[in-house]
């Protein structure tokens, strides 16, 4: 069961992609991207080429795109006072190095499907790219926090990079103000640097300012055991169960209450129900502040999972967000985040959770519930088109932005954030922790290195540049042969990222408690960054450097 089933490019003073390969200014100590030698809009259904002034403003009738100098980056700026503006795209004349390889991002969480690629061909990478050569890595992206949802596309002839300013599905109605639609920035490899250490760098470089933990993050959850059956007693006893395994009193780990813990309303025909208020536990659980003092009891720090855009089966018409296909209607209500009424509601259910004495909230499905739809479904376009939130005024990046800070806000500095579901470029220096890919499993040993070896391999170089990557849970489960968990766990536990582990009771040996005891005592700890040593071969490196020393996992 899966959770969502449950409810010419640079300056010549940096990278130069010329005649076929890469080359390098040594000298360079910044690396700014050249201006675009074209610039599209798109309204509505139609592209219009805009007619550049000086190369740095481009205009087509009263849309008007303005590229600024802000130290290393190249600020984009779009004014559109009349016309709905659904896209701007920029182009530089580029040739592809032969026998080059690519690795682009994902839009929210992974689906075990990053990879090195050769073949650009209709392909979109999310945020940023990098162009391997053997040689050298260059590097383009935008900083993270953009007001637009950004991609790059490569071809035999050219460079591009899109700016979704839809809202909703509609193109955004700016008015008279204007919107700074990206940052765009660009990094060369450094002599004897790994393609990874040159990502993990880069990441560093479009993220100037992450929010991270103040130490390691580890522990548990029930999620992949109990998939919704749990409770009081099962959280207590798991939780006690697990403390004993603990020899790090000076970072304590997590114990996170998955989904299964709010108010369901009543069942509708052919409906499994719905958790739609996240301000009251159901009767399975009752008093979540003396849930929250039995975790503390086993030494453990509290956490929960919450839905903010789950609307309630009563909830008036006019604050939720249009029905469309994935989205809404009658069994599945959704709050449009562009109201603040709903906005105040999301941030009230935060003080409960301060109230309750929880020091960690997942929170979860944002994405799809603004979008009707998964990362994994928005290849040709992001949302169904012809719809729009109650605000027209705003892009899809600055509505997301906008609810994840009024979470922040709403968080204080007392619970770390945990995105899961997110868009990863707009979590980034807001939240401590992001899910990086889709769900592992509890019940199938294939979706565990398929989504979360592969998540770990191409979105480890975020780790503490972005946020705390969380690479999902080890599902440790009587379902699943020990000998491959004991690997997954291993993974992560000296990855340096999060380890979460879920295990059932009943999946608990003496060689299992041995291997979680030492796991965690890992985990606790500051560590050096794993790295993946055949991620350019295969979608679920086998071959990784962990702690100074090469370790080989067999995935099957």
């Amino acid at each position: 069961m899966q959770r969502r089933h449950f409810l010419q490019l640079s300056s010549t003073t940096a990278v130069a992609l010329l005649a076929g390969r890469l080359t390098y200014a040594t000298s360079a100590q910044t690396t700014a991207m050249a201006l675009p030698n074209e610039v599209w809009a798109q309204s509505g259904e139609e592209w219009f080429k805009l007619t550049g002034s000086n190369g740095t403003k481009f205009s087509y009738k009263d849309i008007e795109v303005v590229i600024k100098t802000h130290g290393n980056a190249k600020g984009v700026y779009i004014t559109s006072p009349t016309q709905q503006l659904n896209a701007v795209r920029l182009s530089w004349k580029h040739k592809m190095p032969a026998g080059a390889m690519f690795l682009g991002d994902h839009w929210e969480r992974s689906y075990g499907d990053l990879q090195w690629k050769k073949d650009p061909a209709n392909v979109k990478n999310p945020w940023y790219v990098l162009i391997h050569d053997a040689k050298h890595t260059a590097c383009f992206g935008v900083k993270t926090g953009t007001n637009s949802i950004c991609w790059w596309g490569v071809s035999a002839g050219a460079l591009e990079l899109t700016l979704d300013t839809h809202s909703g599905g509609n193109g955004v109605m700016l008015g008279n103000r204007t919107l700074h639609g990206a940052d765009i920035i660009t990094m060369q490899s450094k002599p004897g640097e790994s393609a990874f250490q040159t990502d993990h760098r880069f990441c560093g470089m479009m993220c100037g300012k992450p929010r991270l933990p103040k130490q390691p993050v580890y522990g548990i959850n029930d999620w992949y055991f109990a998939y919704g059956n749990n409770n009081f007693d099962l959280i207590k006893k798991t939780t006690a169960m697990m403390s004993e395994l603990v020899t790090d009193t000076h970072n304590k780990p997590f114990s996170v209450i998955d989904a299964g813990w709010a108010t369901y309303s009543p069942l509708l025909p052919g409906d499994g129900g719905w958790n739609d208020d996240f301000s009251k536990p159901n009767d399975k659980f009752k008093d979540m502040h003396s849930m929250a003092e039995e975790i503390k009891r086993s030494n453990m720090r509290p956490g929960l999972w919450m839905r903010p855009l789950c609307a309630r089966h009563d909830e008036k018409a006019s604050l939720l967000a249009p029905t469309i296909k994935g989205r809404g209607g009658a069994k599945r209500p959704v709050l449009d985040p562009t109201i603040p009424e709903n906005i105040a509601r999301v941030k009230r259910n935060f003080d409960f959770y301060k109230e309750w004495g929880f020091e960690l909230v997942k929170h979860d499905f944002s994405t799809y519930d603004i979008f009707g739809r998964w990362g994994f479904d928005m290849k040709n376009e992001l949302t169904v088109p012809g719809w729009n939130f109650n605000d027209r005024s705003r892009t899809n990046a600055e509505i997301m932005l906008d609810l994840y800070r009024a979470i922040r806000e709403a968080a204080g500095d007392g619970i770390y954030i945990i995105g899961c579901n997110t868009m990863s470029h707009l979590s980034a220096g807001i939240f401590e922790l992001n899910r990086i890919g889709d769900d592992t499993s509890g019940n199938e040993w294939e979706r565990t290195p398929r989504m979360g070896v592969n998540t770990m391999a191409f979105r480890l170089p975020q780790h503490n540049k972005f946020y705390a990557v969380d690479g999902d849970c080890v599902g440790l489960t009587t379902k699943i042969e020990w000998s491959r968990n004991k690997q997954w766990m291993d993974l992560l536990a000296q990855s340096g990222a999060p380890l979460f582990i879920s295990a059932q009771p009943e999946a608990m040996g003496e060689a299992q408690k041995a291997a979680i005891k030492t796991a965690f005592a890992q985990a606790a700890k500051v560590q050096p960054l794993g790295e993946p040593l055949d991620w350019m071969e295969t979608l679920t490196p086998k071959k990784w450097k962990l702690n100074g020393k090469v370790v080989n996992y067999d995935w099957r």
